[in-house]
């Protein structure tokens, strides 16, 4: 592998002029003041994770104010906090149960009531703040309204660092999978809830992801911005991440520093983890990529996946690399029948491995071989978690040769496991984090902690019928062609039957058509240095995506073309696609 990495890590959305972003906390304040107007207050709703001590000491020195109030003033005690959540996140170190509870269900209304007494009085003698997680519950009538957001990413590493805890827990000084178990099934969740409650009103935007250097854009230009996006090609904004099985690959494709010693994951396209950095000139607007789904559903997603899928975005795209690391866990997803019994979800997480590259021993696990003894194989798995033995993994479960572009169909209930060498695109359903992990190879986690293992949870949804033969005709390298024209050709890579989403290879040395037929698509250039995806009515500028890099096209954007451009123009480059399928004749144009 030797390749001059042209991966962009910082893609950027040109959203408007650097006139219309204000940077830094004395612009920001200088911006804010005249904003005030005849507003006697001044609200600054966070999402949990801002540094809303420090955001309420700066703006404290630069604005004349009469007074200062902290929503977190207003919040149940520890105690109380642990009543309504506990029973909700139980006692796994991993899994808890998607939930109704409100950011206002945080707070005691007593002491609400209180704060909204005093902040009325005091907005008689001047222009008051009021600052943190549930501001708005607090503001008056008329206040100006900023939001203060941040990055998820951005969020885990100040649970990493111990810099912050939970909301209201106190808890700062906690391991971060504990914070993170309940920030991913709680707290994110009450505080999207107010989020897309607010997001349409909103006076400014506060981008918080580094607290040195705070960047304010108005409601508008925020919402002009996320509604130009929702009408052409983009990128997230890429994360990446060691773990114990990690590999190589990607710091020289991706051009990542060696200060970690792996990285085992990149989060290519998950909006729901990923952020946006939207271009105001020379400036860059960091703000969850989230957001876009919740102000932009239709033009996004399109009708019939936006009324299948409400405001999540249902396709997910990541990087696996192995390269030099070890296989993954063994492992399988749940049922639909069982994610939604027990943890809440309305779908599961079916997948796929699309193998960008491999090593020559590279291989994948998938299915189980013909006529095992499956109460052997449960009870191996169980001396395996009791450190008696190790598993005999193959004993059990098919190891395929992998190779590059080979395509592996995972539907949820199949036992599976990238194995070393590998460097995996894995394409996939986005229910977030519900894998139950069988055996995970008698390593340690990079906390020097066994990985959680769930094998009860794992034996309840293994299709046991899923065995060498089946998985074979089923489930490995599917490829059908299905249309071709003049330097190009297209075939249909999966998904199985059982998963919503279809996949679509194109190799190509010339101009590729394709439509979003009204769903959204998600693409990764799996092959080629660089192409360009263009409007052929010019309804988006030229886009130029890389080698390895994922992008979005939305639904509202319609017809397009993909072609390679620059060095790869006149080679060969290829390109996978995934989209929900939506009763789309296989032969369509797509």
């Amino acid at each position: 592998m030797s390749r001059q990495s042209n991966y962009d890590k910082f893609p950027v959305i040109a959203a408007g002029s650097a006139e219309e972003c204000s940077t830094g906390w004395r612009a920001i304040a200088d911006r804010l003041a005249p904003a005030l107007g005849s507003n006697a207050a001044l609200c600054i709703e966070c999402y949990p994770g801002v540094l809303t001590n420090d955001l309420m000491e700066q703006l404290r020195a630069h604005l004349p104010l009469a007074a200062v109030f902290s929503s977190e003033d207003c919040l149940k005690s520890p105690q109380q906090l642990h009543a309504i959540l506990d029973p909700i996140l139980g006692s796994d170190r991993v899994f808890a149960r998607m939930n109704g509870v409100a950011l206002e269900d945080y707070f005691d209304a007593t002491l609400m009531a209180h704060m909204r007494s005093e902040v009325a009085r005091a907005a008689q003698q001047g222009f008051v703040l009021i600052v943190g997680t549930g501001a708005s519950l607090l503001a008056p009538a008329g206040a100006a309204l900023v939001y203060a957001d941040l990055a998820r990413w951005e969020i885990q590493l100040r649970w990493r660092r111990n810099q912050i805890g939970n909301l209201g827990l106190q808890n700062s000084g906690a391991d971060s999978a504990t914070k993170y178990k309940c920030g991913f099934f709680v707290e994110w969740r009450a505080a999207d809830r107010l989020k897309k409650r607010l997001l349409p009103k909103i006076d400014f935007l506060l981008d918080t992801n580094q607290p040195q250097s705070p960047k304010l854009i108005s409601g508008d230009a925020f919402r002009s911005a996320l509604a130009q996006t929702a009408q052409r090609p983009f990128r997230v904004v890429p994360y990446f991440d060691p773990g114990p099985w990690g590999g190589h690959w990607m710091e020289e494709v991706c051009d990542l520093p060696r200060d970690v010693p792996n990285h085992a994951w990149c989060f290519d396209c998950v909006p729901e983890e990923n952020s946006l950095l939207l271009g105001f000139g020379e400036h860059r607007v960091e703000v969850p990529a989230i957001n876009l789904v919740f102000s932009q559903p239709r033009a996004l997603l399109g009708d019939a996946v936006h009324a299948r899928f409400g405001t999540e975005f249902p396709i997910r795209f990541d990087f696996l690399d192995t390269m030099g690391g070890g296989n993954l866990s063994l492992q399988v997803h749940p049922l639909t029948e069982y994610i939604q019994e027990h943890f809440g979800m309305n779908y599961t997480q079916d997948e796929s491995y699309y193998l960008l590259d491999a090593g020559p021993e590279a291989t994948v696990y998938l299915g189980l071989k013909e006529d095992i003894d499956r109460q052997a194989m449960i009870d191996g798995l169980h001396r395996a978690q009791e450190g008696r033995e190790d598993f005999p993994a193959e004993k059990y479960v098919n190891r395929w040769p992998a190779r590059k572009h080979d395509h592996f169909l995972i539907p949820a209930g199949t036992i599976h496991c990238s194995g070393s060498e590998s460097m995996v695109l894995e394409i996939s359903a986005t229910p977030y984090i519900f894998t139950f992990k069988l055996w995970d190879w008698g390593r340690l986690g990079l906390d020097g902690r066994p990985r959680p293992i769930h094998i009860d949870h794992g034996v309840q949804n293994i299709q046991w019928d899923r065995t060498t033969a089946w998985v074979g005709r089923e489930l490995v390298n599917r490829f059908e062609p299905v249309a071709e024209g003049e330097g190009w050709r297209e075939e249909r890579t999966g998904l199985h039957e059982r998963e919503f989403i279809e996949t679509r290879r194109h190799w190509f040395t010339g101009v590729v058509p394709h439509d979003t037929c009204g769903g959204v698509n998600v693409l990764n250039l799996v092959e080629g240095d660089e192409a360009l995806v263009e409007s052929p009515t010019g309804a988006f500028a030229p886009y130029v995506v890389h080698y390895a890099e994922t992008f979005i096209v939305p639904a509202a954007v319609g017809p397009y073309t993909i072609r390679p451009c620059g060095r790869a123009a006149g080679k060969q480059c290829a390109t996978i696609k995934a989209f929900v399928r939506t009763g789309v004749p296989a032969h369509a144009a797509r």
